[in-house]
């Protein structure tokens, strides 16, 4: 079988410094807002280009510690893809603000920005970009309509660790940045793990506050808080992984151009890139409309796919107050897309027998 993604084989390229900073950690007997943390986040921020980044618990609580960190109005209202996974959308009810839901570029999966404007409207806040499927944001029409009315733009990095838009990487494209260190991400943890990333002082200190009880001091509560922390042992693997992130993202890039070379049924959609450095394809996605036939067929064949989302916000029953609303892009997009298996750990043997498998599908 295929796997669709080891995670065993690609931590263990690893292994004996993942151990040692293990060993590091346990015997330093600080296992909280310790000096693993505050390496990472310093390396993570060089990283992405920006002055400050927050370690905390996962990336559901980056997003949502963003917009808390704000201080929105309940009712205020956040653009967001419409076709994202439900978290981008969740970080915006959890805050009682409002979503408001965009259809994406056919071609790129991301946001259309040029649909946009029209939704803007006085209780307008925020657009949430999310860099879909491991593609950059077309950033410029966003960075146009943030100026022009006064909104801030917050950046669902969890996909896209290292892609690179007009030579600066996600994470520094944005007012703030949320990222997700879950194991399957381009650069994973060895459980959950999130960061925010900004050049914002006054922001950074305000949600390192919010994510630690909303102290600055200790039993000193500035805020309503939470509690979201990245622990050391995670902050210590994913400082060793990020040294490798660049290498493992072009490994992906060359499976990625593979598939899109060599796949050739005319049942196939693959997908669309606009610049190469803009894509760490974290998920390869294709479209067909016979999907679940054709994911029959590979996982017959010993190739295990994931589909990715097939379920669209607005038709989850945790929104039905969304229910009602139609985005047939959207709707087609979660019907017929599946992901092929991508990493840095595939071997050339198994992609081409995935290519032939799905050229021989009829």
């Amino acid at each position: 079988m295929i796997k669709f993604l080891d995670l065993y084989k690609i931590n263990q390229r690893y292994r004996n410094e993942i151990d040692l900073a293990i060993k590091r950690t346990l015997d330093s007997g600080w296992y909280l807002s310790g000096k693993e943390n505050e390496n990472f986040c310093k390396n993570f921020a060089d990283y992405c280009g920006v002055r400050y980044c927050v370690g905390v618990a996962n990336g559901l609580d980056a997003l949502s510690l963003i917009i808390k960190a704000y201080g929105f109005d309940k009712g205020d209202e956040v653009i967001v893809p419409a076709n994202t996974y439900i978290a981008s959308i969740l970080t915006i009810s959890q805050n009682e603000c409002v979503p408001i839901l965009i259809e994406p570029d056919i071609n790129t999966y991301n946001i259309n920005s040029d649909l946009i404007e029209e939704k803007i409207t006085s209780k307008t806040k925020a657009i949430l970009v999310v860099h879909l499927y491991g593609q950059a944001v077309d950033m410029d029409k966003v960075w146009y309509l943030a100026k022009k009315y006064n909104l801030k733009v917050i950046e669902d990095s969890a996909q896209s660790h290292g892609a690179i838009y007009r030579g600066k990487r996600v994470g520094s494209l944005g007012d703030a940045s949320g990222f997700s260190f879950y194991p399957g991400k381009n650069l994973g943890a060895l459980g959950d793990g999130g960061a925010i990333t900004t050049n914002d002082k006054a922001l950074y200190e305000k949600v390192k506050a919010i994510a630690n009880y909303g102290q600055q001091i200790k039993y000193h509560n500035m805020y309503k808080g939470i509690n979201s922390r990245l622990d050391e042992i995670q902050a210590a693997v994913l400082n060793i992984k990020l040294k490798f992130l660049d290498k493992d993202d072009e490994k992906r890039r060359q499976v990625a151009k593979f598939y899109i070379d060599n796949i050739k049924n005319p049942n196939i959609v693959v997908p669309r890139v606009n610049k190469e450095e803009a894509h760490v394809w974290h998920v390869f996605v294709i479209r067909t409309k016979r999907r679940d036939k054709l994911r029959k067929y590979l996982e017959n064949n010993g190739v295990q796919t994931v589909i990715h989302y097939p379920i669209p916000p607005h038709k989850q029953v945790a929104y039905k107050e969304l229910n009602n609303l139609s985005f047939p892009l959207t709707e087609k997009i979660h019907n017929e897309v599946l992901s092929l298996p991508i990493s840095p750990v595939i071997e050339v043997n198994e992609i081409e027998k995935i290519v032939d498998l799905i050229n021989a599908w009829k």
